[in-house]
């Protein structure tokens, strides 16, 4: 079966590539528009980097290509925009099959086993023992998902945890407490209390994995097996957490849009003042500041609920370097992502985005602990943290997370359809893809 997994996971690369011209095409329209657009000077060696996401996330990449092409003259970088983390994995794919992928890439951390173990990305570990690079410094709740078998495959860069947006103007109106919930009880609570039937709803949200694993995990639950061997989220922490899901979408007080607008029908709802909270990533954390202000109202962040424990996983992305790199490329590519991870770098994208700081020295600094001063809502992850697990990076985990949300999905629309035994249905599927 294995065999099997990863003969689909090839095919899905070749399928790609038939499309790789025009999407060469359209990198290069992308980069003019979105990214760095400097022309190699004589004598630097130069690279591209892959980066996801638009808005602040996407100003946030072009703005460090630059500070990071202006600071030396021996590397260029063209920083080119690749849609979404789906989009930038499959282009990812198709370019190193056709040997022409960027030197430099992000893997959303949940595909950083999948990458390393196809042979796409580089090991990491002779760099940073070479420049002595201080690990440790590193955030650890970020760095569950940087090794495979042993190895650094990537290094925290931009990274979250799922966090709780409240509308402050609203939980007041409704008599609630701006902290928010700290359980489940409250949080079932706060939601009624929010909903007014055809005007504003408790909480707005799509089916997420993210989310999803955040309420297994709060339930002493897990996704996968520590082997690997099977998936464990049908088991009781499982069924408990999109019983309580189902339970409050029946109840109508909170919503979950479906189809690809899902996320995007979540935030303008919470944007326009029809629903009170908002699950996101603290990635989010500027965005949702600047919507609250020009539409009037004030946001509080707050950890997620917690069940029997208080659990989330991490999320974002690391900084990957493609394998099989002439040893010019190796270098230019290492020094960008050395620098790119240095303390000033992680301030920078930190107070940029949202995001949390990857490095406890950037956490320290007096520059973070003036802003955590000034604006309170930026802490909260970095609190949250002592919370966080690492994602399964089992090489099928993106096809058990599709047959998980459809089935997570069909029991939400579906009246008759238990949370058991649509779990037992994705557990059985998906069991098939592990063994």
């Amino acid at each position: 079966m294995k065999t099997f997994t990863k003969a689909l996971f090839f095919l899905a690369i070749i399928l790609v590539l038939g499309a790789c011209s025009d999407k060469a095409d359209e990198a290069s329209k992308e980069k003019k528009e979105n990214g760095s657009s400097a022309s190699a000077d004589s004598g630097r060696v130069e690279i591209t980097y892959w980066y996801p996401f638009g808005d602040k996330i996407g100003e946030n990449n072009v703005n460090l290509v630059e500070m990071f092409n202006d600071s030396q003259d021996e590397i260029l970088v063209n920083a080119e925009f690749q849609g979404n983390y789906a989009d930038l994995h499959s282009k990812t794919q198709a370019a190193f099959a056709a040997k022409n992928a960027p030197e430099v890439t992000l893997n959303e951390i949940a595909t950083i086993g999948v990458f390393a173990k196809s042979g796409m990305t580089q090991d990491l570990t002779p760099f940073t023992e070479k420049d002595d690079i201080d690990l440790e410094d590193f955030n650890p709740g970020l760095m569950g998902n940087s090794y495979v078998d042993g190895k650094l495959y990537g290094l925290p860069y931009l990274r979250s945890t799922p966090i709780l947006y409240l509308n402050v103007d609203m939980l007041e109106k409704a008599g609630l407490d701006p902290k928010g919930p700290k359980n489940w009880k409250e949080f079932e609570e706060y939601a009624r209390a929010l909903t007014v039937e055809g005007e504003t709803v408790g909480m707005s949200m799509p089916v997420d994995m993210w989310f999803f694993e955040a309420f297994v995990r709060q339930g002493k639950g897990q996704m996968i097996s520590d082997d690997e061997s099977e998936v464990t989220f049908n088991d009781e922490a499982g069924v408990e957490a999109l019983t309580f899901w189902k339970e409050l979408t029946e109840e109508g007080i909170i919503k979950i849009p479906g189809g690809e607008e899902a996320s995007a029908i979540a935030i303008q709802d919470f944007s326009n003042g029809r629903s009170g909270m908002y699950f996101s990533s603290t990635a989010n954390l500027s965005n949702v500041l600047a919507l609250s202000e020009e539409n009037g109202f004030k946001v509080n962040t707050a950890f997620m609920p917690a069940n029997k424990v208080s659990g989330v996983p991490t999320g974002g992305a690391n900084l990957v370097m493609i394998a099989g790199l002439s040893s010019e490329k190796q270098d230019a590519a290492w020094e960008f992502i050395k620098w790119m991870t240095e303390k000033e770098q992680t301030i920078y994208a930190s107070k940029y985005t949202g995001y949390l700081p990857s490095r406890l020295s950037a956490i320290d600094s007096e520059e973070m602990q003036a802003l955590y001063e000034e604006v309170p809502q930026y802490k909260v992850a970095v609190d949250q943290l002592k919370n966080g697990h690492a994602r399964p990076m089992a090489e099928a985990y993106p096809e058990i997370s599709t047959i998980l949300r459809d089935e997570i999905t069909r029991t939400l629309l579906e009246e008759d359809l238990s949370p058991q035994d649509a779990l037992d249905k994705a557990a059985e599927l998906s069991n098939r893809l592990l063994k």
